[in-house]
């Protein structure tokens, strides 16, 4: 037997695969095949080669998994570029829009209901955790519906963690509301605690706008009605 084949033989039995002798022997993987193609190798040998495929398709799992999830994070920006070029400046009817929506989707809508009998007045009231859209529905009270700056009242909960002091000073200036429109703050019971969130998942708390305005809310809530019947 020829050197080269003995030795791709020991390896061989040792459990080395056709690609581990070539790189070691340089000898072709064609010739390998024909050389060792009714060749039995050891238990041991073979549960080697199992193992070794094993750990290279975990590797090349892990690849491709590290690969996808850099191209869809390139996809992602890509298309986030794309939709936040499509919109331009806001116009009015815009804005109008958008504060119907808005209340539409996060609004407080439900008649109040005392003592059996429905109260005949009402406010407006949106509560959201979310910094862009709570100051969205500040602008839409100011520029569509004209409320003058002091009439925009501002709660704020905020959960166990968190410190009140900062979060009121975050919405103030995130939101460009005066101080003298916060009302109390109120702690309430976290989410998290109970499992049914992760922990900090509201960083800013949760903000109640509201406007005690009983024909503002009614007008709102025509333009909810005039959303609903765009075609």
């Amino acid at each position: 037997m020829r050197s080269d084949k003995f030795k791709a033989y020991k390896l061989r039995m040792a459990g080395r695969s056709y690609n581990e002798i070539t790189r070691l022997l340089k000898i072709p993987k064609s010739t390998l095949s024909g050389w060792f193609a009714t060749l039995e190798i050891p238990e041991e040998a073979i549960k080697r080669l199992k193992e070794r495929v094993h750990s290279a398709s975990l590797r090349g799992l892990l690849k491709r998994n590290k690969n996808q999830t850099i191209l869809a994070e390139i996809r992602s920006k890509k298309f986030r570029s794309m939709g936040e070029k499509m919109i331009k400046n806001l116009s009015k009817r815009d804005l109008l829009i958008i504060g119907a929506a808005l209340y539409w989707a996060e609004g407080y809508k439900k008649p109040v209901i005392r003592n059996g009998k429905t109260i005949t007045s009402h406010i407006v009231s949106l509560t959201n955790s979310d910094p862009d859209l709570v100051c969205m529905f500040i602008r839409f009270l100011k520029e569509i519906c004209e409320v003058p700056n002091e009439k925009i009242n501002v709660w704020v909960r905020y959960f166990e963690h968190q410190d009140p002091a900062y979060l009121l000073s975050f919405w103030q200036k995130r939101c460009n509301i005066p101080y003298s429109n916060f009302q109390k703050t109120l702690q309430t019971v976290s989410i998290s605690s109970q499992r049914k969130k992760s922990y900090n998942s509201l960083p800013f708390g949760v903000v109640q706008i509201s406007v005690n305005n009983t024909n503002l809310y009614h007008k709102i809530m025509g333009l909810i009605a005039g959303v609903a019947k765009i075609k």
